[in-house]
């Protein structure tokens, strides 16, 4: 498996950025990508010292979703092959989701099928104006089964409900409407300045608040709001008011001073 299909870097700041890398097929992925992503985002989660993680796309495309070749190819495995190929789509997608770091996606042209998952699953996303989103496996006779769980977190089912179904393709103020983006700039200058900047805002929170932050929103989302989960969240809370961040953090706001983690 050559590792130029998915680039690493890490900055002294730690940012790691993430960059899907085969622009000549539009960063469609196959079973080589998807291990490659898998074993960093993998690696990722453990990492001392990294604080962001931006999800980037060389070319003209972020991802035009599942490459047609290796789709071609998996039409002649057996039930229990393509059930085990999928299976490592969905490992990849679910460690990118439950990262214990903030991810950002910058999107730039083409989103497609697992493409719009990979968005989906990201903390925060931003698009530039141009591009375009689709999750057109209808159109193929396939579903999005394997990111379905995140894209329906992200836009609801009602809207899954239109875009699952048509297939058809939707820009980028439309994607920022239905809940996939959150912010949409003008072009790729505009898309490198907001990273840039989404990053300073993060790097102003704690590191393990953040992680506790994205637990906390799994534990919470779509749950019932009874005994077992008040007490859940107390315990969170709880346990937070204790922790060294909490002591540092109020320490640094009553002395008028940056805590250690913005130093």
């Amino acid at each position: 498996m050559s590792d130029d299909s998915v680039l690493l870097h890490a900055s002294p700041e730690g940012v790691a950025t993430v960059t899907l890398n085969r622009p000549e097929v539009h960063n469609a992925f196959d079973a080589e990508v998807i291990e490659r992503l898998s074993d960093i985002f993998a690696d990722l989660a453990g990492a001392d010292g990294v604080r962001a993680v931006l999800l980037k796309a060389a070319g003209k495309s972020f991802s035009a979703g599942a490459d047609l070749n290796w789709m071609r190819h998996a039409a002649g495995f057996s039930e229990q092959e393509n059930r085990e190929d999928a299976r490592a789509l969905g490992e990849m997608m679910r460690r990118l989701d439950t990262l214990p770091k903030p991810t950002v996606a910058l999107v730039q042209g083409a989103a497609f099928g697992g493409g719009v998952g990979l968005v989906a699953a990201c903390d925060i996303a931003v698009a530039v104006s141009d591009a375009a989103f689709s999750l057109s496996e209808v159109k193929l006779g396939l579903v999005p089964a394997v990111v379905s769980p995140y894209v329906i977190a992200a836009i609801g089912a009602r809207q899954a409900r239109r875009y699952f179904l048509t297939g058809e393709r939707f820009d980028a103020g439309e994607a920022r409407r239905i809940g996939l983006v959150h912010e949409v700039v003008a072009d790729a200058e505009a898309l490198a300045a907001a990273g840039e900047r989404i990053v300073e805002r993060l790097f102003t929170a704690a590191p393990g608040a953040i992680a506790d932050a994205k637990d906390l929103i799994s534990a919470v989302a779509g749950r019932p709001i009874d005994a077992h989960l008040i007490d859940d969240t107390a315990r969170r809370i709880a346990e937070r008011r204790t922790h060294h961040e909490a002591r540092e953090g109020v320490a640094a706001f009553l002395e008028k001073r940056k805590p250690n983690w913005r130093e």
